[in-house]
């Protein structure tokens, strides 16, 4: 995995509601770990395209961010325009 305690740290540290690294637990801060982990498989498979084992991962790691992405959406639509723009993930 190529996230370290440092880089999780700095994950939450940004993305985090509080602006602290103690808060892991935010929809925020889940999102852009997720979307981080994401971004890192989706170039593993690039170059292993036939490692099945982790592109199911993967399309795990897709779906609990689609449903922390609705969750959020549902509960504080500001916070998740936000997300969104900070992350890149819609046009």
């Amino acid at each position: 995995m190529a996230l370290t305690t440092a880089n999780k740290a700095t994950i939450f540290s940004t993305y985090s509601l509080k602006q602290t690294r103690q808060e892991t637990g935010s929809p925020e801060s889940q999102i852009a770990l997720f979307s981080q982990r994401i971004s890192y498989l989706t170039d593993h498979l690039k170059q292993h395209p036939k490692d099945k084992a982790s592109r199911l991962g993967l399309m795990k790691l897709v779906g609990k961010r689609k449903s922390q992405l609705k969750y959020l959406q549902h509960i504080a639509i500001g916070r998740y325009r936000d997300i969104i723009a900070k992350l890149g993930l819609r046009k």
